[in-house]
């Protein structure tokens, strides 16, 4: 179902203990298009990590957030003005105030698990 779209990660991290990097490192395994999104930056699995969405190259279809609470309402606004369709809220990284942001932008949200609801853990 989601082969064929281009997937933001944000929350990659480098260290592989934590969510954000199971799931970049999982997807791209697993051949998916996908694009990390940490402020730092950086690189995680020889790819680049960008600082924000509107660096990443193409534009994103889906957004899966691995980020702390606080920070997803920003996160949802960059989502917005990329024309993200469908973000998922992982575990642990939902808020009420951003899953309103997004649907009221028009934006499938989700609150659960993306690699589990989609058969790839």
């Amino acid at each position: 179902m989601y082969e064929n779209k281009t997937i933001a990660v944000f929350g990659v991290s480098s260290d592989p203990s934590k969510y954000g990097y199971k799931i970049f490192k999982t997807l791209l395994a697993k051949g998916f298009r996908v694009f990390g999104i940490n402020p730092k930056g950086g690189s995680v699995a020889e790819q680049p990590v960008y600082a924000n969405l509107a660096d990443v190259p193409v534009k994103p279809e889906v957004a899966v957030m691995v980020i702390p609470p606080a920070a997803l309402t920003a996160a949802v606004k960059q989502c917005v003005e990329a024309g993200v369709k469908e973000i998922w809220f992982q575990p642990g990284a939902q808020s009420q105030a951003a899953y309103e942001q997004a649907v009221q932008a028009g934006i499938d949200a989700v609150e659960s698990c993306f690699m589990a609801d989609n058969g790839l853990w």
